[in-house]
């Protein structure tokens, strides 16, 4: 199942011409074609084709096994790809020493030296990146570890080993910067400090590729989506067009088995729908509000309050990927 027409479509991938948001020549960071990526039998890239535009904050989701990690490997040169191609930076996939040098990458949780101070670390790897020293103060500034610059890093918490992170994937001032899961296991504070760095680096025309199941934070920070299910593109272009069309609507009932009956109506027209004590959310096009009270009212289910509300960036994406796996 898709969504219908006068929503999003099951897949859709922005057009080759024309700009982006914060990307006023309309330049594109990455362009896969056709990539692909298998391990045995099992595909953990399909034949994706997405484009990231340069100068904005891409927001790279999809549920476990969807193939975003796949994906960040291969663009960063640590596996080969079985099929399709890729421009990274305006070089071939199939050359990354030319544009390598020129990204910046935090992959899972990384890894310090606990007995020396954030300071020593960051040096430690400018001389063995041939970054120069001078950025070491620049990016303590910029993570806002600057007071704890001396501190070991095995007193740190895990918000601020996130941001020396950060600060390590940007030694080589990179035009390209990948975050897998750059808040993971924060708390709140740590979140919101993750998301103003984010900002910061934005600002100073940085390239970032976001992947995170935050969904609620992407949806504050990022210019450009792409969602990702079973190893395929459900959606890459503007974030405002996907969230342009958040639609849900909201049933009410004090009779649970007038819910039940419209839940499955809901389920069989394929709509994705979560139920909280007596409110049915639905997934689905504002106009299906209409058709749903109708065809409830015509099983007898005369009861019901149904409400047509925005939905949140979650429940569309959810929607998206039943409507894949339908």
């Amino acid at each position: 199942m898709s969504l219908s027409p006068d929503q999003l479509p099951a897949q859709h991938v922005a057009p080759a011409s024309g700009s982006a948001p914060g990307n006023a020549s309309g330049a594109f960071a990455i362009e896969t074609h056709g990539l692909s990526k298998h391990f045995g039998k099992r595909p953990a890239v399909d034949d994706l084709t997405i484009r990231l535009p340069a100068g904005t904050i891409t927001g790279f989701v999809g549920p476990n096994g969807a193939g975003k990690t796949t994906t960040i490997r291969l663009l960063l040169g640590l596996v080969r790809p079985n099929a399709g191609s890729a421009t990274i930076l305006g070089h071939s996939l199939s050359e990354p020493d030319r544009y390598l040098p020129h990204v910046g990458a935090l992959i899972e949780a990384p890894a310090f030296y606990p007995s020396l101070s954030g300071r020593t670390n960051l040096e430690v790897l400018a001389r063995l990146g041939g970054s120069p020293s001078s950025r070491v103060s620049e990016l303590l500034e910029l993570v806002e570890l600057s007071d704890r610059a001396r501190d070991r890093v095995g007193t740190y918490s895990l918000g601020m080993k996130q941001r020396l992170g950060v600060a390590m994937a940007l030694l080589p001032n990179p035009d390209l910067l990948i975050l897998d899961e750059p808040a993971n296991g924060l708390d709140p504070l740590g979140i919101i400090g993750i998301r103003d760095l984010l900002r910061r680096l934005a600002a100073q025309g940085k390239t970032i590729l976001l992947s995170s199941h935050l969904l609620g934070e992407l949806e504050q920070v990022t210019d450009w989506l792409i969602m990702l299910n079973q190893g395929k593109a459900l959606f890459c272009g503007p974030a405002r067009d996907l969230l342009a069309q958040r639609v849900e609507v909201l049933v009410e009932a004090e009779d649970a088995t007038q819910l039940d009956l419209v839940e499955r109506r809901v389920s069989e027209v394929g709509y994705a729908v979560t139920r909280q004590d007596r409110t049915l959310r639905i997934a689905c096009p504002a106009s299906f509000a209409e058709t749903l009270n109708q065809q409830a009212r015509e099983a007898g289910a005369t009861g019901l309050t149904i409400q047509v509300k925005e939905a949140s960036l979650e429940q569309l994406f959810l929607a998206l990927v039943k409507g894949d796996r339908s």
